[in-house]
């Protein structure tokens, strides 16, 4: 897509994966969508017929498809979302980039640091987006202006207490493979992923880590069908990380944690002064918004273009789509500016090599 070339023009939307049952599209996706003028959802795309309609009636898409190949080749779709578990990403966004579409993808973006990698390289000069969105969140770009121009001082050290409802354990079965090592989409890749990129946006590249992590629930309880599922990867994390801009961070992660107890917070302290930033979505940072406070005077956060859940949603998705709307206006306008700032494969390639040190980390007790 040259520079330029969609200046001033509607941006065509097809989703992959927006099923109107228990879909992080309909939830989060959709109503971002629907809150900005630029875009248009030219389509949506499921595995089958009676999904993909069913999705284009409630969430109001021109057209829909039961192939998602078919809406990648679509000449009228500009940008292509991709929506589904983590497995099949790769073979949806590689025809995607190879049709010169832009393309948005959640993260993880690839199963592997490899696959990752891969997608990253065939992205090019394409417009891309990684669904790390939290770092987009109003108040975490305040809060990193704050530090960037020096209001606190000199970092002393920061600590963050992060949750999710998820990777406890209990589960259904349709959940089960974030629980399995192959499919890349376990509590560090996906709830480490997301708080470590936060700490980044408002503190820097982390450049040196500790850490340990627990498998804590060793065997999941399905609660659909009663099975008991084996779970390969940890859904615990406690770390110590260094930043680029100095401040030692302490992290801590806690996973199958009931909504009703969800709470996030990262607090910095410098020899100036303090900020916090606090929410308490049940799925974690990256969901819901945050609410900043500080010791120094600051400008009110931007107010977030979305808000609220799609039509399908259920109630505990509410505020999926703030950060998701950041994403796509920040992308809107690399689009019509021929401009990269919005975070896409590169920075999923980052995040990707951090949690591979996370890992190794835990794995060896040695610092990386």
């Amino acid at each position: 897509m040259e520079p330029n070339s969609m200046q001033g023009k509607m941006i065509r939307v097809g989703i992959i994966g927006a099923d109107t049952k228990a879909s992080w599209a309909g939830a989060a996706h959709i109503p971002a969508l629907a809150a900005q003028p630029q875009f248009v959802l030219a389509a949506v795309a499921t595995r089958h017929e009676k999904s993909a309609r069913d999705a284009a009636g409630a969430f109001g898409a021109e057209r829909w498809y039961a192939d998602p190949l078919e809406l990648i080749n679509d000449p009228s779709i500009d940008l292509v979302t991709v929506a589904v578990k983590v497995p099949a990403h790769r073979d949806l966004v590689l025809p995607a980039l190879a049709a010169n579409k832009a393309v948005y993808s959640e993260s993880p973006l690839g199963a592997t640091v490899a696959q990752t990698e891969e997608m990253a390289e065939a992205a090019g000069s394409l417009h891309t987006a990684i669904g790390l969105q939290g770092r987009l969140n109003p108040s975490i770009r305040r809060a990193a202006e704050i530090i960037k121009a020096g209001r606190l001082g000199r970092l002393l050290s920061a600590r963050v207490a992060a949750t999710t409802f998820g990777n406890g354990p209990e589960s259904v079965s349709a959940y089960e493979y974030f629980d399995k090592a192959a499919t890349g989409a376990g509590f560090l890749t996906i709830a480490a992923g997301h708080v470590l990129d936060v700490v980044e946006a408002v503190l820097g590249d982390i450049t040196e880590v500790d850490a340990r992590t627990e498998l804590l629930w060793p065997e999941v309880k399905l609660m659909d069908t009663g099975a008991i599922s084996v779970r390969e990867v940890p859904d615990h994390l406690d770390a110590i990380v260094k930043t680029s801009s100095g401040a030692p961070v302490g992290v801590q992660i806690l996973a199958g944690v009931p909504p009703t107890d969800a709470a996030f917070s990262l607090e910095v302290r410098g020899s100036d002064g303090w900020l916090r930033l606090t929410g308490n979505h049940p799925a974690g940072v990256q969901v819901g918004d945050l609410t900043l406070s500080s010791s120094v005077d600051f400008a009110a956060p931007d107010r977030p273009v979305a808000t609220g859940a799609g039509p399908t949603a259920a109630e505990i998705w509410s505020g999926a789509s703030i950060n998701v709307g950041e994403v796509y206006a920040s992308l809107a306008r690399d689009i019509a500016n021929g401009t990269h700032h919005t975070p896409g494969f590169g920075h999923a390639v980052h995040n990707s090599r951090l949690i591979a040190r996370v890992e190794r980390a835990a794995r060896t007790g040695t610092r990386q």
